[in-house]
Parts: structure tokens; sequence; C-alpha cells
């Protein structure tokens, strides 16, 4: 497998979140690293946060682990019991399953990015903070199961 070149990946910043929580997603840029390289069991994607962007609504994964490693700038991470400064070279990960719901935000004044990796098969999980869910597949609704 010839080396992966980031800067010719097609970065996007579309989200499926119904509105208004895709608003806070908008400065997220991303590029599909996984995908460029044809691997399906793994996911893979670098980011970039904007100031003032967050990296998704806080969530949780039921069968996906979860691994974030930041290669610069800084980001809050907020979880259920708290926030923690990260900065380049930090590494915090969430196992498939534990309802502890996380996302980054970017509150600095310059851009931040990292590497978030996945394993495990997308059965779903739900938002801490918000009336939403998504399925296997990717569908978003509500916590009751009726669609956006």
């Amino acid at each position: 497998m010839p080396k992966i070149d980031l800067d010719a990946l097609e970065p996007t910043n579309a989200t499926g979140y119904p509105p208004p929580y895709d608003a806070d997603v908008a400065g997220r840029w991303q590029r599909k690293v996984a995908e460029a390289a044809g691997m399906k069991a793994l996911g893979a994607r670098h980011v970039v946060l904007e100031p003032g962007a967050w990296s998704s609504q806080r969530h949780w994964h039921q069968s996906e682990d979860e691994l974030l490693v930041v290669l610069g700038g800084t980001a809050v991470l907020v979880e259920d019991d708290g926030e923690t400064e990260l900065a380049a070279g930090d590494i915090v990960a969430w196992p498939a399953g534990v309802a502890d719901g996380h996302h980054l935000i970017n509150r600095s004044d310059a851009p931040c990015s990292f590497i978030c990796v996945s394993a495990g098969t997308d059965t779903g999980g739900a938002y801490s903070d918000i009336d939403m869910k998504w399925t296997a597949g990717g569908r978003y609704v509500h916590k009751d199961g009726t669609p956006y």
C-alpha cells in the first residue's frame, strides 16, 4: 500500500445531523483516511476543528471502540465527569458500550487537528445532551425511535 497523501484527500464538513444540531459542527473538516486506504473494518479520519467548532454532538457508541490522537492545537474534551484540556500528543479513548458521552470543542483562536480511529460494528449509539440517537446505518432518530 503506498503512502496516503493527506493533502490529496478532499476535506468535507458535511454532516447528517438535523438542524439545529448541525450548526455546532459546521467548522469541522474531515478527511476520510481509512476509506482512501480501502479499509472496511477500521474507521480513521483526520479532523481539523476551526475555532469555536465542535467535533460532534456529545455521544457514545454501542459497539465501536474509539481512539483519538491530538496532532496540533488545543481543544477541550467534554465528558460526563467534566472537561479536560487536550494538546498535541494527547491520546484519549472510549471503549464500546460505555455510556460516557464525549466530544471536543475548540475554544482557542487557532485550528486544532487530530486523528480519530474507530473499530467495531456500527450498531448505533446515543447523544447525551439532546433528544437524538443513531441506528445501524447512520439514521438519526429521537430517543423514542421516531425519525427526524
